[in-house]
């Protein structure tokens, strides 16, 4: 790396002197020693020469906007009233979906701002732009989720624990358990959740809501489903802590309302 950083540093002078012709012949040198691309190399012989002080750094003017605002918030309501999809899928129907909403009047709201430009507009942009244009909206309309599930570190040197190589049961009686929380996108007060009991050779799937992660209700969600499915529970696996538990599941063990303790942690 230091003989990178000299080599660039001893072409990145010269380079930032010469004339265009030169300045080829450094390029191809340098792509040969280093195995970079040209436009890498250029890149670098240009850092190298404005950090030497051989060079000052070019200041690119910036773009004008090329969306307006108007643009902006018709686009938002056609997202909204065909229901908010990706860029990918809305900018192939855009044109026909913009013609059905202003003939039944859907854009009213916008119609101050809908004029010729802004329709040109919106039936050539790409999907990225579409998408680029509606990430504020979509950041602001639905907020990072909050996870409820926090990694636990009791009983892991006393229960077997299961590797994520380890080969797949041939038959029924493992089962994936996920505790969903019904929150929304904050976890202040109560609400409900779901234990989900998913056996992997079948795919069959146990579900019961619990009024919140109190282990008394985990525990009693646990044995509703040893009763209910119609085969033997023979192991469990948490996502969040990968315990393996055995058939002492079917009785209320200390083990059991311990891992139910740390699975609503």
């Amino acid at each position: 790396m230091s003989t990178k950083k000299e080599i660039t540093k001893k072409f990145g002078r010269e380079y930032a002197r010469s004339s265009k012709k030169v300045k080829g012949r450094l390029l191809d040198e340098v792509t040969a020693a280093m195995g970079w691309s040209r436009a890498n190399a250029r890149r670098q012989l240009r850092a190298a020469a404005v950090r030497s002080g051989h060079a000052s750094a070019v200041k690119r003017k910036p773009r004008a906007r090329t969306y307006g605002y108007d643009t902006l918030k018709v686009l938002q309501l056609i997202w909204t009233l065909i229901g908010e999809p990706c860029g990918k899928y809305l900018a192939p129907i855009m044109a026909d979906t913009l013609a059905k909403l202003e003939r039944f009047g859907e854009l009213e709201p916008v119609a101050s701002r809908l004029d010729d430009h802004v329709r040109a507009q919106l039936v050539t942009m790409s999907p990225a732009t579409i998408d680029r244009l509606l990430k504020p909206a979509k950041d602001a309309r639905y907020p990072t989720a909050k996870s409820a599930t926090r990694a636990g570190t009791m009983l892991r040197s006393s229960i077997t624990v299961r590797q994520a190589m380890d080969e797949m049961e041939k038959e029924p009686g493992f089962f994936e358990i996920d505790l969903v929380a019904h929150f929304g996108h904050s976890l202040k007060g109560e609400f409900a959740r779901t234990l989900n009991l998913t056996d992997v050779h079948t795919g069959w799937v146990f579900t019961r809501t619990v009024r919140n992660n109190a282990h008394v209700h985990i525990l009693g969600a646990l044995k509703a489903g040893v009763e209910k499915i119609p085969f033997e529970v023979t192991g469990l696996d948490f996502d969040n802590a990968d315990f393996l538990i055995m058939p002492t599941l079917i009785r209320e063990s200390l083990s059991l309302v311990v891992v139910c303790q740390e699975l609503s942690a």
